[in-house]
This record gives structure tokens, C-alpha cells and sequence, in this order.
């Protein structure tokens, strides 16, 4: 596990190891070059992930009052960084598992990113309800196509939270606000890295900057293409509150 370069996050965990590639956003796939996953990655079966990798986690929660207290916030760790927790390629007892492991770790915050929510509804633990008041729930979109077909789906899921990955930016992503009775609440923006990464032009940042300001919906620029500097006026990395903001009992 241990502290993860991806900015809006403090921890990572994966519950295995693998994916399958299924839009032309996953084509320069970050997690594809590691190493531990690249044997693992298209058709083949995924690897469950270390007694250790889980154990670490609920170490993390444990020492999750004294986080808050130095931090003035809870942890926060993406889950399932290595992976799609509604990859349908997975096995069901292994995501039952990850979800027990969230129910039993109150202490942290957990941002589970989807391209599959299609898959959400099918998947979620029993216990579900209105969803677990420790997970923020989100899609990538990475234009305007994806964002329209996606996150009407992932919107009729009861979540504490839900949230939007514009990264890679592929493209304008269009009218936040479609008309549908909600909005995200939050939105990341990222451009693609690595050797060959394809451009994110500043002004679709900008644009989304711009209407979430209208809308009131906190905005977070997590890089430029291929992690050049971000210009001031983008440079604006806000976090929604958290549904909980004490650390639960």
C-alpha cells in the first residue's frame, strides 16, 4: 500500500491486481506499466493482493483519530488503484471481501473510480442501503461522450458521495449541469502522462473550472499533460466535505 502519488488520495489499495482495457481512455493506462500488474492485464485471471496489502489497511484505521487530529480531516485512500472494483472479470468474493474490509474500516474515507457503472447496481454488498457513509462513489469521463453516458448511471446510485475523474481529458467535457436532477460533487481534471500522452488543451480545464464555480461544485486540478506546470489561474485543488466529519465510533 503506502502513501500514493495520486494527489487526491493518502493511501492506495487494490483488492487484486489486473483489468481489462475498454475505451480509448484506457489506452496509455498508468497502472498497466506496473510491474506487479502487467502479467495480469486484458483477458487473465486477476491476483488477489497480499494478506499483508489488507492488513496494512487496517492499520491505517486504527490510527485514523490521530490522523484526523494532525490533518483536521479523515483519510483518504482510492481503492481498488490497481484494478476496477466492477470489473465483471472479478472474483465475487474477492470484491465481497474489499467491501467487508470498507465496512470494517470506519475510520477512512474510500474513493472507489469506475469506466464500468454499468456494473455498480449488480455488485454492491447487500448492506448497501443508501449507500456506506465512508465511500465516495465515481466515473472517469474523459470527454464529453463518456461523461453523458456515464455518470447518469453512476447518479442513480445512493452514494455519500459522488464524483467525477475528467482524466485523461480526451476532449471538451461539455455542460456539467445535463439535465438530469443532479450534479457531481466533485470534479478532478487531469491530463494524460507519460511517453506518449496525448494533449489536454488548458482551455477545456478552464471551461470546467468556470461552471463549477457557477454550479458550486468543488474543483481539483490534479495535472497538466505529461505533469508540465500547472498555470496559475488552474491551480485550484479543493476537496468536497466529507459525509462524515468526525471519525466515526
Amino acid at each position: 500500500m503506502g502513501i500514493t502519488k495520486i494527489e487526491w488520495a493518502d493511501q492506495g489499495h487494490s483488492p487484486w491486481l489486473g483489468c481489462t482495457k475498454i475505451s480509448d481512455e484506457c489506452r496509455n493506462c498508468y497502472a498497466e506499466t506496473r510491474m506487479e500488474v502487467h502479467a495480469t492485464w486484458g483477458n487473465y485471471p486477476r491476483r488477489r493482493t497480499s494478506r499483508k496489502h489488507w492488513h496494512e489497511i487496517r492499520v491505517r484505521n486504527a490510527d485514523g483519530p490521530r490522523f484526523q487530529r494532525e490533518h483536521g480531516r479523515r483519510e483518504r485512500v482510492f481503492g481498488g488503484h490497481l484494478c476496477d472494483v466492477f470489473d465483471n472479470q472479478a472474483d465475487p468474493q474477492v470484491r465481497a471481501d474489499f467491501f467487508r474490509l470498507i465496512h470494517e474500516t470506519p475510520n477512512l474515507d474510500w474513493l472507489i473510480l469506475t469506466k464500468r457503472p454499468q456494473n455498480i447496481a449488480k455488485m454492491l454488498p447487500a448492506d448497501w442501503g443508501t449507500g456506506y457513509f465512508n465511500v465516495w462513489l465515481g466515473v472517469s469521463a474523459g470527454n464529453e461522450h463518456f461523461y453523458r453516458q456515464r455518470f447518469p448511471i453512476l447518479a442513480a446510485i445512493p452514494a455519500s458521495l459522488h464524483f467525477i475523474s475528467y482524466e485523461p481529458a480526451l476532449g471538451p467535457l461539455g455542460a456539467i449541469d445535463i439535465g438530469i436532477g443532479i450534479l457531481p460533487d466533485w470534479i478532478i481534471v487531469g491530463g494524460e502522462t507519460g511517453p506518449n500522452a496525448r494533449e489536454m488543451q488548458e482551455q477545456w480545464a478552464r471551461d470546467v473550472l468556470a461552471q463549477c464555480r457557477e454550479l458550486g461544485i468543488p474543483f481539483f486540478m490534479k495535472q497538466m499533460t505529461d505533469r508540465r506546470p500547472i498555470p496559475a489561474d488552474l491551480m485550484v485543488r479543493q476537496f468536497p466535505i466529507s459525509a462524515v466529519m468526525e471519525t466515526a465510533s
